[in-house]
């Protein structure tokens, strides 16, 4: 299932809801405006100015209401995912999201038609599918050649601000990273004719987060899952990301003289009680996300 988002005049709104006048469907959220059902998507515009189309048929819904130029409608998937990328882009994605220990790393990068040969070259593909030696070889490349903005969150940052009573949750930080390294990177002068978020959640959420942020990125957005398998752009971003995680998660290593793991599987939770006699709570402060259930687990095997 495909999720697009667009940043729309109310003109270009209103002219959209009167094309769909007829396919017009109720909606209970009072900040969505118009909703309306065709061609196997679903249309929804925000009081914000902000449009989602949603749906196994949202590329050609877009493409009926002519929003998206790069998807024709009785293309194969596998044309389909080419074209959408033959053109300037930005994509973005993070890392860390999932991991007790370490920050979190969220990378835009903007990547032209005339980068996929040197990108292919380095076997650039979604960095979960590579190694952390190749990922750690081929970013400092991608850095030096591929216009980015790179975001780090560190553990201690974060704890100030994601958790209960705090100003972000865990989905809201990652939108507020994401939204922030698109502007600076547009900021920069780069000129994207389409911008791809690897999705993390769902476009209503995203609207709902990204509202409230003070740099609002005015160009349309689209949401899409796996999309580190699909854009190149996206891609680049996944390994800079996933290098930065890994540096960061090194770097608070040797702050405390231990090895710390990847992910929130049990082995984090003995290296965190381990932690805690040595140093107490201030060491997990200073390298893991504290609302992870992985603090709770760590005090308990302190106790026995």
């Amino acid at each position: 299932m495909n999720t697009l988002v667009f940043q729309l005049p109310k003109t270009t709104i209103q002219n959209l809801s009167e094309q769909l006048t007829v396919y017009q469907t109720s909606n209970n959220n009072p900040y969505v405006a118009f909703a309306a059902k065709h061609m196997n998507a679903t249309f929804l515009a925000y009081t914000s100015g902000k449009v989602v189309i949603q749906g196994n048929g949202a590329w050609d819904l877009a493409n009926y209401l002519k929003l998206e130029a790069t998807q024709t409608k009785h293309s194969s998937p596998a044309k389909s995912i080419e074209s959408r990328q033959n053109l300037p882009m930005i994509g973005t994605d993070e890392v860390g999201n999932g991991s007790y220990f370490g920050g979190l790393a969220v990378v835009a990068s903007f990547v032209r038609p005339e980068d996929h040969d040197f990108l292919k070259s380095l076997g650039v593909d979604d960095s979960k599918q590579m190694t952390d030696q190749k990922i750690q070889a081929i970013a400092p490349l991608l850095e030096e050649k591929i216009p980015h903005q790179a975001l780090l969150l560190s553990p201690q940052k974060y704890n100030q601000v994601v958790g209960k009573g705090l100003k972000h949750n865990a989905v809201s930080v990652k939108v507020a990273l994401h939204n922030q390294a698109i502007f600076l990177l547009l900021q920069k002068g780069v000129q994207a004719d389409k911008i791809v978020i690897d999705a993390f959640t769902s476009p209503s959420n995203y609207q709902k987060y990204v509202s409230k942020e003070n740099n609002q990125v005015t160009q349309a957005i689209t949401l899409e899952e796996k999309a580190e398998g699909k854009y190149l752009a996206v891609a680049v971003s996944s390994i800079i990301a996933r290098a930065m995680f890994l540096e960061n998660l090194k770097t608070l290593g040797e702050d405390v003289g231990f090895q710390l793991p990847s992910g929130a599987s049990a082995k984090s939770d003995k290296v965190a009680s381990k932690l805690l006699a040595a140093y107490g709570m201030e060491s997990l402060a200073h390298t893991a996300k504290l609302h992870f259930a992985n603090t709770q687990k760590a005090q308990a095997l302190l106790k026995k």
